[in-house]
């Protein structure tokens, strides 16, 4: 029996293709990562035909390389050389919902949609990044690392225990999810550190590298029985910064992020492009946005209490500081701003960062906020040679755990018909990160025409992670050409 015959048994013929036509939409994402050509695909049903595709392929020593969703940015699920694409899909199921230890237990093909309507039904949430894609896989954007907007130290890390299968076909659980009698342990798989090493750090950011996860458990959390949002027009980048250092470490607040004219204008704007030019135009050139929440208990008090603290801290030392429910001249703003950050962005709209010219490339990094506004107007700077103004980049900077660190992240607009386009960013895209590195960024998600750039500059790291990669990977069948392998 042929490999085509025994990938078609393991999932079913309704479920393998190697129809040029239906392979099509994997060949490329909405990044300008080149395209490739997979001989087939595959959706597997579960964990143990996820387990039985790859370890045929290993087998074999054919290239595998994962999809969660119909949406991806980062070209790291195309599949560069060929193989079979492992689309998990129709692993969509939500496993558990357990109120008593705030966790949701859900598959990989699981969306965004998908997960925020049925918690929601139940008075349940997670914490979200910006505007995820209704149509985006859940698992995926949490092993990406991507930042929520609530910068509260406990949704920092979100994940919990996890089930993977290693490039060998093997399956593993992390964490308490590996004891006996899981899932129905005491356990209930709730930390994902353990027993010895923690494994559920091994699998972020690895770009379906190491392996493939087929489940997670993920922190979840009461909505608010309570909210006021707070805008603060901002000039001073540096001053917002000092500002947030004087009330995040007191856990004033949720969701708190801020945001340039062009990316709050891309969020808000309705008629395209007549309001986004609008709203450019009339939107200060930063925006503070912070939320204040109360949850379940006692959420008057709560409010209470942050408000007045905030008015006693910009009464005494940020006299300057104009925090309010509304931004001058744009009075409602409120509802619809809860509203974006609280739910996925509308499957039938384009994604908010498509919409300026079509495509975009997100240069995204961390530091420390003090740092922050040099190393924006540095890449200002280095895109006014490629005729790129201020006012043609989007700019959002999300605060981390308090403030401790933030994440700024520089959106780089083209037209993806625009061959020039696409090699102008491109061009601007490396000079700017090769600056970054030299001026002391930190790139945790190095994608594409970024991670030969990072790696370079952290040889050690990357010749110990060809060695991991070699243990865990034998045949290098996982996603080739991904990463530095």
């Amino acid at each position: 029996m042929d490999i085509s015959n025994q990938l078609s048994e393991i999932v079913g013929t309704a479920n393998y293709s190697d129809d040029p036509a239906s392979l099509r939409p994997y060949e490329s994402d909405f990044s300008y990562t080149p395209a490739g050509a997979a001989l087939c695909a595959v959706k597997p049903g579960s964990s143990e035909e996820v387990a039985a595709v790859i370890r045929l392929c290993n087998e074999h020593r054919i290239p595998v390389t994962p999809c969660s969703s119909k949406v991806h940015f980062y070209g790291a699920s195309i599949p560069k050389e060929g193989g079979v694409v492992l689309d998990m899909s129709r692993m969509n199921r939500i496993l558990e919902i357990d109120p008593d230890n705030r966790r949701v237990r859900f598959e990989a093909g699981v969306t965004w949609g998908q997960l925020t309507q049925e918690l929601g039904a139940k008075g349940y949430r997670v914490i979200m990044p910006l505007t995820p894609p209704a149509e985006r896989s859940v698992l995926t954007d949490f092993l990406e690392r991507e930042e929520p907007v609530n910068q509260v130290y406990d949704y920092g890390e979100p994940l919990q225990a996890m089930e993977v299968v290693w490039p060998t076909g093997e399956l593993f659980r992390t964490g308490s999810a590996s004891v006996e009698g899981y899932p129905d342990s005491p356990s209930r798989g709730a930390n994902p550190s353990g027993p010895g090493l923690d494994f559920y750090r091994f699998f972020q950011c690895a770009q379906g590298t190491m392996g493939v996860v087929t489940w997670t458990n993920l922190k979840m959390e009461s909505i608010p029985r309570m909210d006021k949002v707070l805008f603060a027009p901002i000039e001073d980048l540096d001053a917002a910064n000092d500002f947030l250092y004087r009330i995040l470490p007191r856990r004033i607040g949720q969701e708190v992020l801020i945001l340039n004219n062009v990316d709050l204008a891309a969020l808000l704007a309705e008629e395209w492009p007549a309001d986004f030019e609008r709203l450019k135009e009339a939107l200060p050139p930063w925006t503070l946005i912070l939320v204040l929440s109360g949850l379940k208990r006692r959420p008057e008090e709560k409010l209470a209490y942050e408000e007045d603290f905030l008015k006693e801290v910009i009464k005494n030392e940020f006299s300057e500081m104009r925090l309010a429910e509304n931004l001058p001249g744009f009075s409602g703003l409120r509802h619809k701003v809860l509203h974006l950050l609280r739910t996925p962005w509308p499957a039938d709209r384009p994604h908010w960062k498509l919409r300026v010219k079509g495509g975009c490339q997100s240069l995204f990094f961390h530091t420390r906020p003090v740092n922050a506004s040099y190393l924006i107007s540095r890449v200002e700077e280095i895109a006014a040679y490629y005729g790129l103004l201020p006012d043609d980049l989007g700019v959002y900077i999300q605060p981390i755990e308090h403030n401790r660190a933030c994440r700024p992240e520089i959106s780089f607009f083209y037209d993806p018909k625009d061959p020039a386009e696409i090699d102008a960013v491109r061009a601007l895209y490396r000079e700017a990160a090769e600056e970054l590195l030299k001026e002391g960024a930190v790139f945790t998600r190095p994608y594409g025409d970024l991670a030969p750039i990072v790696y370079e500059r952290a040889a050690t790291y990357a010749q110990q992670l060809r060695r991991v990669k070699k243990v865990f990977d034998p045949n290098h069948i996982m996603n080739p050409s991904t990463l530095c392998f």
